[in-house]
């Protein structure tokens, strides 16, 4: 079937949605999984594509930032566009662009073009996401059907994190680094074909692309994240790091501007009125950065330090993927009863004391100790929190809008754990310099000929040495983490209110049958 086919051959009637919503919610929530555990699945093979491509750890940050800016950048966009052009068509456009992007990731003979692998796949995320959340709301009903839905869909994005890990171990243990992008050309061409069969188009609304929102919003991300990257290897004073702030700045600003005067903004200022949905975008854009940073140097710990294999390693983040399931599907059951504020208040508190116990890990630290249990509170804490969240975002929004308040929600989490893992890795960076400085003397009396040779080649210390600066900068990083998660509790504390949201008063049934 030729693509043209897909996008255009089925009509809205001839959907099996009316007879199959179970297969209605797998096509929808297969795409958020492949979308959402992409970053992990990579995360996985980073120590392997270090290697074999040369980056260092600073850098290295890029496989994962390249993707998250741009999907965060334009998922503003990719759900104006499902808004106008409709929902399912774009859908697939983005699915199909995912897995074109996954596969030229996978031939990457050089950091140059796996990183712009990498950004293509955050647009090809960018288009189809926003559209998948987007057409949960338009294909199921608002009430219990949704609200059983969007209980899936939370957990399946939730898990998605370290589902992804423990994919990407098996396939770079048993293939290499390259099938964690292969593996997603399939699962795209699978849902490119389901998805004309089993969900409805959504109804087109006539508007303007806001191009110059897009790029200025998703430029000025990329600046001040390159900023904040460069600052950790060549300090703040560095010219090109002073150049990216204020390039930053700027472009930032002319994106306020123009999405104040434009008439169909990406990004509807009006979307802030509502108290509790301005609360859970803070809330996801603090979350999230600590998220981003305990999936990227949490994955180097434990296979730098503790010296599991990618397979091991992807096992070792199971106890998250359980942890944020079973905390998702209670907060769906009982999110009617109680409202957001207990579970979005109570979930900050878990991820907050999750990420103080990771400041006290060290060198010496096991698995038990110093990776199961604060990750498993921190998943718990996660797990709480999605299900409020995405309700919040498109409750009391209008049917065209609801593309661009699921955006905004999307938006938030990948811009914020782009911007925050950028942040973490400046700490980190700053950390692990004063750590080396320390550990110079003792590595250049004791290491063995062939250790400083390894020295020489990579100007990362082997052994030991290596992982007290890996352990001592991570835990600093966390710091910083755990800081973020205090704001998130201080916002679901004092700006959600306690019963005061819009959403369904119908008992949520905790999984779909």
């Amino acid at each position: 079937m030729a693509v043209s086919d897909i996008l255009t051959k089925h009509s809205p009637s001839q959907a099996r949605k009316g007879q199959r919503p179970g297969l209605t919610l797998t096509v929808i929530a297969a795409t958020q999984l492949m979308v959402v555990l992409d970053a992990t699945i990579v995360n996985i093979a980073l120590p392997h594509i270090q290697d074999a491509l040369h980056f260092t750890t600073t850098d290295l940050s890029w496989v994962i930032n390249a993707y998250t800016l741009t999907f965060g950048g334009l998922l503003l966009l990719g759900g104006r566009i499902g808004d106008i052009l409709g929902r399912r068509r774009v859908f697939v456009a983005g699915v199909l662009l995912f897995g074109f992007a996954s596969l030229l990731g996978g031939f990457a003979q050089d950091s140059t073009m796996l990183l712009i692998a990498r950004a293509l796949q955050g647009m090809g995320g960018a288009i189809c996401s926003p559209t998948a959340f987007a057409l949960i709301a338009t294909n199921f009903k608002e009430g219990p059907e949704r609200n059983r839905a969007f209980g899936v869909f939370s957990a399946v994005a939730g898990s998605g994190a370290a589902i992804g890990l423990l994919a990407g171990g098996l396939l770079t243990e048993y293939l290499n680094w390259r099938w964690v992008l292969f593996v997603n050309v399939p699962i795209a061409v699978a849902i490119a074909l389901a998805a004309p069969l089993y969900i409805n188009e959504s109804e087109r609304h006539p508007g303007r692309f806001d191009l110059t929102g897009a790029l200025t919003s998703t430029l000025g991300l990329v600046s001040l994240v390159y900023g904040f990257i460069r600052a950790a290897s060549d300090g703040w004073s560095d010219t090109w790091s002073v150049t990216a702030f204020l390039a930053a700045a700027v472009l930032l600003a002319l994106f306020v501007v123009t999405e104040r005067r434009t008439a169909q903004p990406i990004t509807p200022l009006r979307m802030f009125a509502d108290r509790n949905r301005s609360g859970s975008y803070v809330m996801m854009l603090c979350l999230s950065a600590a998220m981003f940073g305990i999936f990227f140097y949490v994955t180097l710990f434990v296979q730098r330090t503790l010296g599991y294999s990618p397979l091991k390693a992807g096992v070792a983040f199971l106890p998250i993927s359980a942890c944020i399931i079973v905390a998702a599907q209670i907060s769906s059951r009982f999110q009617a009863r109680t409202g957001p504020k207990p579970f979005m208040a109570g979930g900050a508190l878990l991820v907050t004391a999750g990420l103080l116990w990771l400041t006290r890990t060290t060198a010496s630290s096991g698995y038990p100790e110093g990776v199961l249990g604060p990750t498993m509170i921190f998943g718990a804490g996660m797990g709480c929190i999605f299900v409020p969240m995405m309700l919040i975002a498109v409750s009391g929004v209008s049917a065209r809008e609801t593309g661009a308040a699921s955006g905004l929600l999307n938006a938030t989490q990948q811009i914020g754990g782009a911007l925050g893992l950028s942040i973490l890795t400046t700490v980190f960076g700053t950390a692990a310099k004063d750590e080396f400085k320390i550990q110079l003397p003792s590595f250049m009396a004791h290491a063995s000929p062939a250790q400083k040779t390894e020295f020489a080649q990579t100007q990362q210390m082997p052994g030991s040495w290596g992982n007290e600066v890996l352990a001592h900068g991570m835990s600093q990083a966390f710091v910083v983490g755990a800081s973020l998660a205090v704001v998130a509790l201080v916002t679901a504390l004092v700006v959600i209110k306690p019963k005061g949201s819009p959403l369904p008063s119908e008992p949520v049934p905790g999984a779909l049958h």
